[in-house]
C-alpha cells in the first residue's frame, strides 16, 4: 500500500494509490477521521486494513505539485548522523561505535516536489539523501528482532543542512532545523510493498549524481536503530526516523558543492520513490542580523 497526503480544496487529505491514480480515503470510506495519516497510524493495524480495502478502487491522477509532505504532522523526527562508513570517512571520522542522533522539528519538513528553502543565513547549504522510517505503533525497549513490527512504512527524504550552523557549536540542532528544509515523500510505502534492506539510494544535483550507495551499507541497520532509539524514548505512531546519509555530500567535495537558488536536487530510493525539489531563497531580510556563525573548513558529519 502506498499512502500520500494530497493538497485539495479541502486542505491536506490522505489518499491511497488505487488501481489508477489516488483515492481519497475519507471520501471512499465515509469516515471523515481517515482524512489524516496521523489518525490512521494511531488506529493501528485495524485502521490500516480499512484503508487497504479501498486500494482496488479507481482514483484520480495527481500532479507532482499536489503532493504534500508524506508525513505532514510527524510526532517527532529522530535522525542519525554518520551512519554510512564512506560518509564518516569523508568527514574525517572513524566509523562510529555509538549512534549519533539529533532531533528535527515538524516545521522543518517540506513537500516532496515543492520548494526547498535555502535559509538566507547560510551560504553552505548541503544535501543529504536518506531513507526514512515511519513508526506505526508504540514501543519501548524494542529488541532488534522485533523492530520491523514497529514500522508502518518507508519514505524518501532530504536532510538538507546549513553547515555553518551545524558546526558553530557541539550540538547539531540549529543547522538541521531551519524551516522547510526536509522534503519528505512522496508516499509512505508499507513494508509489504518494499524491503529496503539492500536498495539503491541516489542523490542528483542538477542531474549529476552526487550520492550513490546501497542501504545495506548502513553502520546501524534499521532494526538496531529502532532498538537503540527505544532504549531512551517510547517510539509512537507518526514518529519518523531518518537513517543517515551516504558519502558524497557537498562539504566533502573539493571544491565543495553547495546548493543555491535555482538548483534542483533529487533523491531516489529503489522501490520507495523519488523526491525532487527546486532550491529557492528564503523570503526574509536578514541584513544586520546579529547571529552569523563562523565558517569552518572541516566537517564532522
Amino acid at each position: 500500500m502506498r499512502l500520500a497526503t494530497i493538497v485539495t480544496g479541502e486542505g491536506l487529505r490522505l489518499h491511497v494509490r488505487g488501481r489508477s491514480g489516488y483515492v481519497d480515503v475519507a471520501h471512499a470510506t465515509g469516515d471523515s477521521r481517515l482524512s489524516t495519516l496521523a489518525h490512521v497510524l494511531s488506529g493501528g493495524p485495524e485502521t490500516l486494513d480499512i484503508v487497504r480495502g479501498v486500494c482496488d478502487q479507481e482514483g484520480r491522477p495527481v500532479a507532482e505539485s499536489e503532493f504534500g509532505p508524506a508525513v505532514p504532522s510527524p510526532n517527532r523526527l529522530l535522525c542519525l548522523g554518520v551512519n554510512y562508513l564512506e560518509h564518516a570517512l569523508e568527514g574525517g571520522r572513524p566509523p562510529t561505535k555509538w549512534p549519533e542522533t539529533f532531533v528535527r522539528g515538524a516545521d522543518s519538513i517540506a513537500a516532496p516536489y515543492g520548494d526547498l528553502v535555502k535559509p538566507n543565513l547560510t551560504s553552505r547549504f548541503d544535501y543529504e539523501g536518506e531513507l526514512g522510517v515511519v513508526i506505526g505503533r508504540s514501543g519501548r525497549y524494542v529488541p532488534a528482532q522485533d523492530a520491523l513490527s514497529m514500522i508502518a512504512g518507508y519514505v524518501v527524504l532530504n536532510d538538507a543542512t546549513a553547515r555553518e550552523w551545524q558546526r558553530a557549536s557541539t550540538q547539531w540542532t540549529p543547522g538541521k532545523n531551519f524551516d522547510a528544509t526536509m522534503p519528505i515523500g512522496p508516499e509512505v510505502v508499507t513494508p509489504d510493498e518494499v524491503d529496503p534492506t539492500d536498495v539503491e539510494l541516489t542523490t542528483r544535483l542538477n542531474g549529476e549524481v552526487m550520492q550513490s550507495a546501497r542501504t545495506s551499507q548502513m553502520i546501524f541497520d534499521i532494526p538496531r536503530t529502532i532498538e537503540y532509539l527505544s532504549s531512551f524514548t517510547t517510539l509512537r505512531p507518526g514518529d519518523v526516523i531518518a537513517t543517515g546519509t551516504p558519502g558524497g555530500v557537498g562539504f566533502a567535495r573539493r571544491p565543495p558543492v553547495w546548493m543555491v537558488p535555482g538548483d534542483t536536487v533529487e533523491v531516489t530510493i529503489e522501490g520507495v520513490g523519488r523526491i525532487a525539489n527546486r532550491v529557492v531563497a528564503e523570503d526574509a531580510d536578514v541584513s544586520g542580523w546579529p547571529w552569523n556563525p563562523p565558517v569552518a573548513e572541516t566537517a564532522t558529519l
